[in-house]
C-alpha cells in the first residue's frame, strides 16, 4: 500500500470499521506500515471523537449502522452457514435466535416449517420472520441497543428466563479453542448465556473469519456447545485444533 498522511490513515481505519465493525491494531500497523504506537495513537484520538471505541488490541465500530454494515460484510459464507443451521429445526421447535447478522439469516431458511416458536432479542429476526405464517415471534422486550439491533437489559433476561427451548442459535465477535466464545459488548453476552442456559443444545453459527479473534467478554467455552456451524474459508489446522478440541463442526 502506497504511504498515507495521517488524514489518510484516517480515511481508511473508518473504511475498515464501516466494513467489518472491528479491526485489529497488529493487522492495521501491517497494512498502513507504520508502528503500532501510531496506530494507537491515532485509535485514541477517532475514540475522542467518537467514531470508534477501543478495545484490548484493537477498536470496534460506534455507529448505530454497524449490524446493517456487517450485512454486507461475507455475505455468501453467511448464507451458507445461516442455511445449514436452518435445517436443524423441526416443525413444532421451540428455539431461541440471539442478535447478529448470521443468527438472523436463520429465519429466511424456514419457509415451509410449521408452528416453530422463536424467542428472540433481535430487531432484524422479527424482520425476517414477521411474513411467514408458520412462524410465532416472541420478542423478548428490553433496552434497544442500536449498532447490534438487539433488545438487552434485564428486561430482557428475564423474559429469556420464562421460557425452555430444544436449539438456541448464537452468534459472537471472536472463538478461540483457549477462551471459547468472546464478544466486545457485556450486554450482549448476557443473553447469550441465559439463552444457553435456557436451551437443550446451543448452536454457534459463525463464519470462520471469527475463528483466532478474542473480544473482551467471555460469554461460553467451546464445550457448552452442541456444535458449531462455519464455512469452508476455515484452513485445516484450525478444523483439526477444534476437533482435537472436541468440538462438533459443520463445515459449509
Amino acid at each position: 500500500m502506497e504511504a498515507l498522511d495521517r488524514k489518510g490513515r484516517e480515511a481508511y481505519i473508518l473504511d475498515v470499521l464501516a466494513r467489518e465493525g472491528m479491526l485489529s491494531v497488529a493487522q492495521l500497523a501491517r497494512e498502513l506500515g507504520v508502528s503500532e504506537v501510531t496506530v494507537r495513537g491515532q485509535l485514541r484520538e477517532l475514540e475522542g471523537r467518537g467514531f470508534l471505541a477501543r478495545t484490548h488490541g484493537g477498536a470496534r465500530s460506534t455507529s448505530a449502522q454497524n449490524v446493517l454494515e456487517r450485512q454486507r460484510v461475507h455475505t455468501a459464507e453467511k448464507e451458507r452457514i445461516s442455511r445449514a443451521a436452518a435445517q436443524l429445526v423441526r416443525d413444532g421447535d421451540r428455539i431461541m435466535i440471539e442478535a447478529g447478522t448470521t443468527t438472523a439469516g436463520i429465519v429466511k431458511h424456514l419457509t415451509g416449517r410449521r408452528g416453530v416458536q422463536i424467542v428472540t432479542n433481535s430487531t432484524l429476526v422479527f424482520a425476517h420472520a414477521r411474513t411467514n405464517p408458520g412462524l410465532a415471534v416472541l420478542m423478548t422486550g428490553g433496552s434497544f441497543h442500536r449498532p447490534s439491533e438487539s433488545l438487552v437489559g434485564p428486561v430482557a433476561l428475564r423474559a429469556i428466563r420464562d421460557f425452555h427451548v430444544r436449539l438456541a442459535f448464537v452468534g459472537t465477535d471472536g472463538f478461540t479453542v483457549q477462551r471459547g466464545l468472546t464478544t466486545q459488548f457485556a450486554e450482549g453476552a448476557e443473553v447469550i448465556a441465559a439463552m444457553h442456559a435456557q436451551a437443550d443444545e446451543t448452536w454457534l453459527v459463525a463464519d470462520s473469519s471469527k475463528f483466532g479473534q478474542a473480544g473482551f467478554v467471555r460469554v461460553l467455552g467451546l464445550g457448552d456447545l452442541a456444535g458449531i456451524v462455519t464455512d469452508v474459508g476455515l484452513p485445516d489446522a484450525s478444523v483439526r485444533e477444534l476437533a482435537d478440541a472436541g468440538a462438533s463442526l459443520s463445515v459449509v
